[in-house]
C-alpha cells in the first residue's frame, strides 16, 4: 500500500509534464506553472510549462521508480525510507521546474494593449461607472 502513494503521485505529477512539454496543457485548469508572469498571457503559459514539462517528466519518473523501490524493500523501514525519498524527490524536481517555467514566462514580452484603449473603457465594464 505504501508504494501506492509515490507511484501515483509519479504517475500525475508526469502526465502533467508530459501535457506541458508537449503543449497541450489547458490554461483553463489548475494544473501547470501558475504565477502571475505565466498567468499573463496564453503564450507565457505555453512557454512555461514547456520548460517545465522535462523537469516535471523526471519527477513523475523518480515517484514511480520510488514506488517500485518500496515494493522492493526488504523490511518496513527501508520501504518507508523508499517512499518518503520519492514524495520529496517529486517535489524538488517540480518546484525546481516551476522556477525555470517561471523565468521563461517572465522573458515573454507582456501583451500590447490596442491601440486607444481606455482601460477600464475596453474591459466591457461600461467605462468603470465614471460618466465621460
Amino acid at each position: 500500500m505504501l508504494a501506492l502513494i509515490p507511484a501515483l503521485l509519479g504517475v500525475l505529477v508526469g502526465w502533467g509534464g508530459f501535457l506541458g512539454w508537449r503543449e497541450k496543457l489547458p490554461r483553463s485548469r489548475g494544473a501547470g506553472v501558475r504565477t502571475d508572469a505565466t498567468m499573463r498571457s496564453d503564450e507565457a503559459f505555453r512557454v512555461a510549462n514547456r520548460v517545465a514539462g522535462l523537469p516535471t517528466m523526471v519527477a513523475g519518473a523518480v515517484g514511480v521508480l520510488a514506488g517500485a523501490a518500496v515494493l522492493a524493500m526488504p523490511d518496513t523501514l527501508g520501504a518507508v525510507l523508499a517512499a518518503t525519498f520519492g514524495v520529496v524527490a517529486v517535489f524538488v524536481l517540480v518546484a525546481g521546474g516551476g522556477v525555470l517555467g517561471h523565468r521563461a514566462a517572465s522573458a515573454v514580452p507582456a501583451p500590447v494593449e490596442p491601440a486607444g484603449c481606455g482601460g477600464c473603457a475596453c474591459s466591457g465594464g461600461g467605462g468603470c461607472g465614471v460618466l465621460r
